[in-house]
C-alpha cells in the first residue's frame, strides 16, 4: 500500500534541515513559555509535592481558558502547512486502530495534562466496565459529541487506602442514572471512588484531562457495570506497571536467567504487583519459583496473596499420578488451572509448558 513516507524528501537535505529548524524553534518557544514564572510547567512544579486536591484546584484555569492551547495548535498546523512532513513537537498517546487517543500537553511527576479525543464510531457498544484509579482528575469538555454520561461510585475505607484492600471485602459499584454530557462543563473526580463512562455519541468527543496520581497502596479496580461486582485488580503505581510489562515480556521470550528480577518484584509493597510477579515466575521457571512460592504462601502480609500462593503451591504437591507426569508431584507445575480465592488479581498462574496434559 502506498504511504506518505514514500514521498519523504530523503534526497532534499536543505528541506529536511529547514523542517528540523522550524520544529526546533517552535519547541524552544513552547519550552520558554512553560518554564516562565507564569508558565504551565512552573505551576505544576510548585504543586508537585502538595495535596492532589490543591493541585487540581490551582491548575483548573489552564483547562477553562484554552487560548494558550489554541495558539499551540495553530503553530503546529502552521508547521504542517509549511511542510506536510514536519513533526510538530507534540507527544501522542493512544489512538491505535482508530481508538481513543490524544496529545500530552504537560507531564511532570505525578501530574499530567492531556488533550483527549474519543472518535465517533457507528454501532459502538456501551462500556461494560468502570475503572477506578487512585488519584484526582478534572475533565473540561470542549465538545460533548452528543454523548451520554454515566457516573459510577464505589466506597473505599481508610483501611483499604492504607493497604488493607481485599477482593472479598470490596464494596460494590453503584451506577447513577445517565445524563447528557455538556460542552463547557468541568468535572472533578476523586478517581479512587468515582469513575465516568460515555456512550451514545453522535460525533467525536474532545476534552482536556488533568490527572494527579500520587503513589497509592490502593490498587486499580475494574467493576462490571451491570452487576456492580469487582472483576479485576492491578497495581496502581506507574513504576510497578512498567515492571510488570517488562516481566511479562521476559516471560514470553523465556528468559530464565532473569528469574532474580521476578523474585525481587515479589517483595514489592504493592500486593497486586507481588502476585503478578509470582504468576509470571511460575510460568517462566516453576522450579525456580517453588521456594519463593512456599515463602509467599506462608508469610505474605496480604491474605488473598497467601491464599492464591497456597493454592498454586498445592499443585506442586499433588500425589503421585495426579500431575499427568511419570513420578507424580514435585517442583514442576501441573497444567490444570489453579483454584484461587481471588476474584480479581489472583488469577491462577499461567500454565507452564509440559509434554502431557494434566488429567486433574
Amino acid at each position: 500500500m502506498p504511504s506518505r513516507h514514500d514521498h519523504f524528501p530523503r534526497a532534499d537535505a536543505a528541506r529536511r534541515v529547514a523542517m528540523r529548524h522550524a520544529v526546533a524553534d517552535v519547541e524552544a518557544a513552547w519550552r520558554a513559555a512553560d518554564i516562565a514564572p507564569d508558565g504551565l510547567l512552573t505551576a505544576i512544579a510548585a504543586l508537585a509535592d502538595g495535596p492532589a486536591d490543591v493541585a487540581i484546584a490551582r491548575l483548573l484555569p489552564w483547562l477553562s481558558d484554552t487560548a494558550w492551547l489554541r495558539g499551540r495548535l495553530d503553530q503546529a498546523l502552521a508547521l504542517l502547512t509549511a511542510d506536510p512532513f514536519a513533526r510538530p513537537p507534540l507527544r501522542m498517546v493512544g489512538g491505535g486502530d482508530g481508538g481513543p487517543g490524544g496529545l500530552v500537553l504537560a507531564d511532570r511527576g505525578v501530574i499530567r495534562l492531556t488533550l483527549q479525543l474519543r472518535p465517533f464510531t457507528t454501532n459502538s457498544v456501551a462500556p461494560g466496565t468502570a475503572v477506578f484509579v487512585p488519584g484526582r482528575a478534572a475533565i473540561h469538555v470542549l465538545d460533548c459529541g452528543g454523548a451520554v454520561l454515566r457516573a459510577h461510585e464505589v466506597a473505599v475505607s481508610v483501611a483499604e487506602e492504607a493497604g488493607g484492600f481485599t477482593a472479598h471485602g470490596a464494596a460494590p459499584c453503584i451506577t447513577q442514572p445517565p445524563r447528557p454530557l455538556r460542552t463547557g462543563e468541568t468535572l472533578t473526580l476523586d478517581t479512587a471512588r468515582q469513575s465516568l463512562t460515555l456512550q451514545d455519541t453522535g460525533r467525536d468527543i474532545l476534552y482536556l484531562e488533568l490527572t494527579v496520581q500520587l503513589p497509592s497502596r490502593l490498587p486499580i479496580r475494574a467493576y462490571d457495570i451491570a452487576s456492580g461486582r469487582l472483576t479485576h485488580v492491578s497495581a496502581s503505581r506507574r513504576d510497578s506497571s512498567f515492571r510488570q510489562m517488562a516481566l511479562a515480556l521476559l516471560r514470553q521470550i523465556g528468559r530464565t536467567d532473569a528469574a532474580p528480577l521476578f523474585v525481587a518484584e515479589t517483595a514489592s509493597e504493592d500486593f497486586a504487583a507481588r502476585w503478578t510477579a509470582m504468576r509470571e515466575l511460575v510460568a517462566l521457571d516453576p522450579a525456580a519459583a517453588f521456594p519463593h512460592l512456599c515463602a509467599m504462601a506462608a508469610t505474605d502480609p496480604h491474605p488473598e496473596v497467601r491464599a492464591a500462593a497456597a493454592a498454586t503451591h498445592a499443585l506442586f504437591s499433588l500425589p503421585s499420578g495426579e500431575t499427568g507426569r511419570e513420578g507424580g508431584g514435585g517442583p514442576v507445575l501441573c497444567t490444570s488451572p489453579v483454584p484461587s480465592t481471588l476474584k480479581s488479581f489472583g488469577k491462577p498462574a499461567p500454565r507452564a509448558k509440559a509434554p502431557d496434559p494434566c488429567p486433574a
